[in-house]
Order: structure tokens, then C-alpha cells, then sequence
């Protein structure tokens, strides 16, 4: 079966033949283009009457025809503005632009995608767009953004400093030299450069023991310049993978400096190291720091965790940190815990990579690669079972695990194994040891890594578990079956999207259940980005994970601070989730892979970010330090432990009753047993005067209640409390979900409602 594309072109090849009996209609087929008709704006005219007299403009240029009419509209544009779209000759389109309320009729053209597809997807507002509704953020240049992560390749394009001004004159860092890296690799752009690895050859063994790419801030492995180029990049005018997503590409923030620190190494990064990096980056006057690494679930104690201490310190400082939420997928898995962080979870774009892959019945499916070679004949196709090798089970030989397969069994067949691991190495390696064994493609069945798009060795293509049970079958009933699998192509248009990635990690908090964890999610799944040539010869490369979303909010949080530069780290986050959205593109709830359920908080936190709002959040939810010395109490740290993080003499007077009290953007009660308040306090950054009216979609089976339900502001600055009452209405189990909104007639001002009714003690009746 052709893909839909292709059948239509057929049907239209089919009759510009079946129209060679007249020369004048071939030529007209051959001829037809198809031309916007712009008509202006549409102040509220029915949509139906848009359309029809689209019909009837058309019909007038084919001679009357509504048959002809139909058949060369394309769309019409009748809500936001006026106007159609259809496929005309040049003198029928010359002819409409001469009616009545047509302002103009334009060819088609064709335009080249952006590469950094994510903050188009996102609705990120360019620079023009941002000074026409009273947001300037030419002051990005003065916001210094610090990474934590693997280094960085200075001659990227993605780096370039042409035009920047002077390095703002509060930078204190300095640019260290080291292997294949010397002062001048640094420019205008990236501003600074460290390196710290005492503690990983520490852990590793002596000089003579470890082998060390560049003993320098340069990046030998890519992740750490894919970050930076993310959150930060330069405009590179024909960024793609090997010809796949061509077209022009920035970061969020691409005039804001970078601060390299690396940290990381092959085999990861110490804890050591991440506190030197930590403790440099707040002397050097960074503003932002971005952390796209984070430890295992369960995670420890908020001081007994590098990044948690850290970014305790740079928060107290006034230094925002973002962190990526981990990509372990499953609940309760969620790291980087602490509330004065803001934790970040990925979703899909609407751009996909994938192969065709055509069995030999004629069915066609699709999985999702990056590879680039292609098969060039169907080819015998076969379950890794059949192919086991030696001791190993068939069960075993499923997974095409090293050394389990039959080279005589699988010399020049398509296999298809199955796959458990999460880690994209892991995938590339199995294509690897399929070709080895003589394979020559695989299709990989991988319900959790379905969507991630994957550099295989050979013509590959990852299907999920469905999918999987199809083709299968297809090879058990049938003597001889078949296969071909073709080489990747660039999908735009997927849907639903956003979606929440499989291997995101979840929530809830396994350290403090009341605080909401991850706290907001954007894009991470198949990014194009900078990369390092030393790791893989090429400039950019596609990469999935939570390290890959959080940059995007980093972007984001840098636009923010250049806008409003003396707002607080907490305000920051708050602006960024209350502003978010639980919608994707097309007004549905937000799914999650790989089921696509629907999601909720503990797959997104507050949401999708919404980038073309977070300028102008209404109202924030701001937090001090003497708060979060309250939220400390709450969990147990007394004096003397509050001492020993603090140095100073502060009590736990004002302890938290809950740490549910602390003010953060989201509510959540972990163990309701009858009822319960929490208490919040908004501050308005808004319009001086305005109004808020509280909106509640309660969670299900709990009453909710909002004291006051209006919020009257009449200054910018001012802070007003509420309070949200919850009772038990009927006992659910596990955690249940809703949220509050202040709305006025301008803005939405979202906080997730996330609540878990404590569990009736036997023998007693509720």
C-alpha cells in the first residue's frame, strides 16, 4: 500500500492522462499552481459564509463549475483572519486578484523548515515580535547562563560571537586553558571555561590508569555543547543531521553568554566536582545555571546530594538552577527533588524521524531511526528466537543479546528483537550485534523507546509492542515472509503533540511527596543541536532525554531574567509553571507514551511551557530563604542542623506545619485523612489594578474551597494570602488531580492540584 502522499499524486497523475484526448485541458493541468488568496482581516463573519463564498469566487474563474471549484480548493482561511488557498492557473489567479475584498494573490513558496523545531513548536516569540508587545529582551546579552556538563566545542557555529557586544563588566570567571583549549577559545559568546576533574581521577585511578579525552573544558563527548546550543545557540542558517531536518536553527536566548563548566566525564561526574563547579559558578556572577544530569532514584537527603546543596547555595544567591528530571521513566523515579530547583520533564515535538518498513503481504508500518541506509531488495525476515545460538534459549535469543545469535541462521535476514534496556546505547549496540552475526536490519521492539529516533549501524526501524505482535505474526504464518526497511525521513505534522516521553521520569517525590515533582516539561525528545566532531565527525547531532528539555527551559528562564532582571529565582519558576499549559496543539489533554494515556502532574508538573506567556504571568508565587528554612524544619532539621547549612544563628521558629505550606506554584497533600488547609500567598506583576477570580476543578472525590475567591489587587508588588481548604468527599485510593485557577479576563494564573487520601486504618469507618 503507497502512502497516502503518493496515492493522491497518482490520482492526479492518473487524470492529466486521462485528459490527453484535449490540449487545451493538458495544458491547464500541467499549469495549475497553487496560490494564496489573502482577503483581510474577519471581524466575526460566519465561518460557513467565509467558505461558501470562497466556492463561488472559485466557480467564477472555472466557468461556472462547483464541481471544478471543490476539486482545486485547498483550504480556506476563515477565523483568524480571511482568505483561501487553491490551485490556480496564472491568468485565474491574475483574475481573482482584480475582485472585490481581495487584497492580494501570492504564489506558494516554498519555505525552509527551522531545525530547532522545538521552539517553533513551543509558539517562542522572535525578538520583532516580543518589542511589538512591550518586551524587550536586547538585555539577554547581560544574562550569563552556566553549564554544568560535559564542556563545550568553542568553534561550533552555534557559538559564534559576531556582533555581540563587550562581556558584561560584573563577569568575575576566567577561561582555563588545558588540552587542544587556550584563552583565545574563548569569545564574546562563551565568556568562560573550567574544569574540574580532581575527584573523578580520584574515583578512577592515576593519570597512567584512565584514559581522558582533552584534560580540558573542550567537549569530547557533545552532550555538554548540544545543551548549551539548545538554551543558547547562535542562528546557523543549514543545521541537519546527514540532509535530515534541514533549515535555519537557534537557541531560546541566542544573545545570552555561556559559562562552561565541565564536570563530567566519560564514566560521569563526581560529586566533588560538581560542587567546585557550583561554588566557582556563583563567584563568577552567572545568573542561570543549567544542570542536565542528576543522580539515581531514589535520591538522598536534600544535604547529602551534590546538586541539591549546590543549588541551595546558588538559590540563596539569587542564582536560578534548572535540572533535567531523569530518564528512568516509571514512577516515583523523578530526582533533582529540591524545591529550589526547578525540575524539568521532556515531551515530543510534532516532528518525528522514521523508516518505512514494508513486509512482503503488503503491509507497510513505521518505526522510528536515524539511520540512513536503506535496504535495496525485500529480504528474508525472522524472529531472533529462530536464530539462537550455542546455550542460549530462544527466549533469550529474542533480545539478540552478545554472542545468542546463529550467524548461519542470520546471515542476510532482517531480524526482529526485542529490547528491555532503556539507555540509547544499549539500541545502537543491538543493531551492531546483528550485523556482526551477518543481519542486515533489524526491527526493534521497544514499547518504552518507540518515539526516540536512534542511529542504527544498519537499515533499522523501533515499533512498539503492538506493532511488534503484527509483524510477528505475519512471520509465523507464513513460509517465507519478507521484509524492507528504508532509509529515515523528516516527519513534521505528528500528532498528538506534545506528548509526554516514555522515559521521562515520574513523579511523586519519593523525598517529600508534598512538593510536586517534575515541575514543568518541554521538549526532549529527537533534538538537533551542536555537538562535538571529537565524539562523532559531524557539527550537529539529534539527542533525546531530560537533558535535552531542560536547556529549553533554561532559554526560557533567560528571557524571563533579561526582562525582569530583578525578580527572584523562585519568581521566575513560578511565572514559567502557572503559565504552562495541560493542552497540546490540537485543545486535547496532554498524552503520555508509550500508552498515551492521559497524562498528569507526575508526567508534566504544571504543564507544557508555554513560551509566549511567561513574560507576563499576572501573578507569582515568590519564596524567600527564610522560607525554605521553614520548609526545613518542617521535614525534621532542627537548630543545629540549620546551623551547620547556614552558618548563622536562625531558629525554627517559623516552621512549616506541613511542608505542603512552603509557597510553592503547586499544591499538593500527600496524606489527607479528613481535612486540611494550605495557605499561599500570590504578589501581582501585572496591571496595578485587577481582579482574580479563583476557578477549581477539584480532584476527584475531595471538596475544594478557596478563601477568598477574589483577588482585588490595586498596586504592582502588592501580596495577598488565600487559603485552600480540602475535605475528603469520598475515599479513593492513590493520588488524585485537579487544579485552581485565577483568572481575570486577561490572564490564567494555573497552580496543579494534587491530592492522597490517607489510607483508613482497619476495623474503622470513615
Amino acid at each position: 500500500m503507497a502512502a497516502p502522499g503518493y496515492a493522491r499524486r497518482g490520482s492526479i497523475t492518473f487524470l492529466c492522462l486521462f485528459l490527453l484526448a484535449s490540449v487545451v485541458q493538458v495544458t491547464v493541468c500541467f499549469s495549475a499552481k497553487v496560490y494564496v488568496v489573502y482577503m483581510g482581516s474577519n471581524n466575526g463573519e460566519d465561518p460557513d459564509e467565509i467558505m461558501k463564498q470562497h466556492h463561488q469566487i472559485l466557480a467564477s474563474v472555472h466557468s461556472g463549475s462547483t464541481e471544478e471549484a471543490e476539486a482545486s480548493h485547498v483550504y480556506s482561511y476563515k477565523y483568524g483572519f480571511r482568505g483561501f488557498a487553491a490551485k490556480l492557473t496564472d491568468e485565474q489567479a491574475s483574475h481573482i486578484s482584480k475582485m472585490p475584498g481581495v487584497v492580494s494573490v501570492f504564489p506558494n513558496s516554498k519555505r525552509k523548515l527551522h531545525t530547532t523545531h522545538s521552539w517553533d513548536f513551543m509558539g517562542l516569540l522572535d525578538d520583532q515580535t516580543m518589542e511589538t508587545l512591550g518586551f524587550s529582551i536586547r538585555n539577554q546579552a547581560n544574562i550569563i547562563i552556566g553549564f554544568i556538563d560535559t564542556g563545550i566545542w568553542p568553534e561550533s557555529p552555534s557559538f559564534s560571537d559576531v556582533n555581540m557586544p563587550p562581556v558584561p563588566p560584573g563577569w568575575k570567571g576566567k577561561c582555563e586553558s588545558g588540552e587542544a583549549f587556550n584563552a583565545s577559545s574563548c569569545n564574546r559568546k562563551v565568556i568562560g571555561a573550567r574544569y574540574y576533574m580532581r575527584g573523578y581521577e580520584i574515583e578512577e585511578g592515576s593519570d597512567s590508569d584512565i584514559k581522558v579525552s582533552f584534560r580540558s573544558p573542550r567537549d569530547s563527548s557533545g552532550h555538554g555543547s548540544h545543551t548549551a546550543s539548545i538554551a543558547t545557540g547562535r542562528y546557523v542558517p543549514n543545521m541537519n543531521y546527514m540532509g535530515l531536518a534541514g533549515g535555519g536553527a537557534r537557541g531560546g536566548a541566542p544573545m545570552a553568554r555561556i559559562a562552561v563548566y565541565k564536570t563530567c566525564w566519560d564514566s560521569g561526574c563526581y560529586d566533588v566536582d560538581l560542587l567546585a563547579a557550583f561554588d566557582d559558578a556563583i563567584r563568577d556572577g552567572i545568573h542561570i545555571l543549567s544542570v542536565s544530569l542528576g543522580p539515581e532514584s531514589p535520591q538522598a537527603d536534600y544535604f547529602n546530594d551534590a546538586i541539591s546543596v549546590g543549588s541551595y547555595h546558588a538559590a540563596n544567591r539569587g542564582v536560578l538552577v534548572v535540572a533535567s528530571a531523569g530518564n528512568e521513566g516509571y514512577p516515583r523515579s523523578v530526582t533533582n527533588l529540591a524545591p529550589w530547583v526547578i525540575t524539568v520533564a521532556a515531551s515530543s515535538t510534532d516532528r518525528d524521524f522514521t523508516s518505512d518498513v514494508t513486509l512482503g503481504n503488503g503491509v507497510n508500518t513505521t518505526g522510528e531511526s536515524l539511520s540512513l541506509s536503506e535496504m535495496n531488495a525485500f529480504t528474508r525476515i525472522i524472529s531472533g528466537s529462530e536464530a539462537s545460538a550455542g546455550y542460549f534459549t530462544p527466549y533469550q535469543s529474542s533480545y539478540c543479546i552478545e554472542s545468542s545469535l546463529n550467524k548461519t541462521k542470520t546471515q542476510g535476514k532482517v531480524l526482529v528483537c526485542q529490547h528491555a534496556e532503556r539507555s540509547i546505547e544499549s539500541r545502537v549496540a543491538k543493531s551492531a550485534l546483528v550485523k556482526e552475526a551477518g543481519g542486515v536490519g533489524m526491527i526493534l521492539v521497544d514499547e518504552a523507546g518507540q518515539d526516540i529516533a536512534i542511529p542504527f549501524v544498519i537499515p533499522s526501524a523501533i515499533v512498539g509492542t503492538r506493532t511488534g505482535r503484527h509483524i510477528l505474526s505475519y512471520i509465523n504464518n507464513t513460509r517465507k515472509a519478507t521484509a524492507k526497511i528504508f532509509r529515515a525521513k523528516t516527519v513534521l505534522g505528528a500528532k498528538p503533540a506534545p506528548r509526554v516521553a516514555a522515559f521521562s521520569s515520574k513523579g511523586p517525590n519519593s523525598l517529600t511527596p508534598e512538593i510536586l515533582k517534575p515541575d514543568v516539561t518541554a521538549p526532549g525528545l529527537n533534538i538537533l543541536a551542536a555537538w562535538s566532531p571529537a565524539a562523532k565527525n559531524m557539527e550537529f547531532n539529534i539527542l533525546s532525554g531530560t537533558s535535552m528539555a531542560c536547556p529549553h527551559i533554561t532559554g526560557i528562564a533567560t528571557l524571563i531574567k533579561a526582562v525582569h532582571p530583578s525578580w527572584s529565582p523562585s519568581a521566575i519558576k513560578s511565572a514559567i509553571m502557572t503559565t504552562a499549559t495541560i493542552l497540546d496543539k490540537h485543545h486535547g489533554f496532554i498524552r503520555a507514551d508509550p500508552e498515551q494515556r492521559n497524562a498528569n502532574a507526575f508526567d508534566y508538573g504544571s504543564g507544557f511551557v508555554n513560551p509566549a506567556r511567561v513574560l507576563d504571568p499576572g501573578l507569582i508565587y515568590d519564596i524567600e530563604a527564610e522560607d525554605y528554612l521553614a520548609f526545613l524544619c518542617s521535614l525534621g532539621y532542627d537548630k543545629r542542623s540549620l546551623h551547620l547549612v547556614t552558618r548563622n544563628n536562625r531558629t525554627c521558629d517559623r516552621a512549616f506545619k506541613s511542608a505542603s505550606e512552603l509557597n510553592y506554584p503547586s499544591i499538593t497533600v500527600s496524606n489527607l485523612k479528613d481535612s486540611f488547609s494550605v495557605t499561599r500567598t500570590v504578589t501581582n506583576v501585572g496591571k496595578s489594578t485587577s481582579i482574580y477570580t479563583a476557578v477549581v476543578s477539584p480532584p476527584a472525590g475531595i471538596n475544594v474551597t478557596v478563601v477568598p475567591d477574589r483577588l482585588i489587587f490595586t498596586r504592582i508588588g502588592q501580596k495577598i494570602n488565600f487559603t485552600v481548604n480540602f475535605k475528603v468527599a469520598s475515599p479513593s485510593k492513590g493520588y488524585s488531580f485537579g487544579f485552581l485557577l485565577w483568572r481575570n479576563k486577561r490572564l490564567h494564573v494555573y497552580s496543579p492540584l494534587v491530592v492522597r487520601v490517607s489510607p483508613a486504618k482497619p476495623g474503622l469507618v470513615r
